[in-house]
């Protein structure tokens, strides 16, 4: 019923150790996040010790036709798999989410904008192409330019991108 009670159900779920536990409680639960400081809140710990398994899970969220659970769904991608987990894949999976929304949008952007820092290599080529929506696209160049993780001579490029 209020924004506090799913914030602190959120702090809750982040501690639960036994993974089947955690996906069953997160199930229960993604329907109720109603906004997005609730939904970015949510990074549960024990998921670190199954990160294979928990892209199953990834992909029936970014697949999901409420807002806050796609969002969610990019947000695991975004904490968990861009550094040492990371495969090109999942900027497929990212790219391929069609939404609307501003807060998927926005999570895209962000997304993209991390594995710009993190992936540059294997992210560079989505805005080079033009695969990503306008609105992401550009907000992509626009959140990675103002980030301190891409290096100046990245960020002179980016802006040779901006559609």
């Amino acid at each position: 019923t209020y924004y506090e009670e799913n914030n602190l159900h959120a702090f809750l779920l982040e501690q639960i150790k036994d993974y089947p536990t955690l996906l069953a409680e997160l199930h229960a639960f993604l329907p109720y996040i109603d906004n997005w400081a609730t939904c970015d809140s949510l990074r549960p710990k024990c998921v670190k010790k199954h990160l294979p398994e928990f892209l199953r899970e990834i992909q029936t969220w970014l697949s999901s036709e409420r807002i806050y659970t796609i969002r969610f769904g990019l947000n695991m991608l975004l904490s968990f798999y861009l550094d040492d987990a990371f495969e090109p894949e999942y900027l497929l999976w990212a790219a391929q989410v069609q939404s609307e929304e501003y807060y998927v949008q926005m999570m895209q952007a962000w997304y993209f904008a991390t594995a710009l820092a993190k992936q540059w290599d294997s992210t560079i080529g989505y805005l080079q192409t033009d695969r990503l929506n306008l609105w992401v696209h550009n907000k992509t160049i626009q959140k990675a330019i103002e980030s301190r993780r891409v290096t100046d001579q990245h960020k002179q490029y980016l802006r040779t991108l901006k559609r």
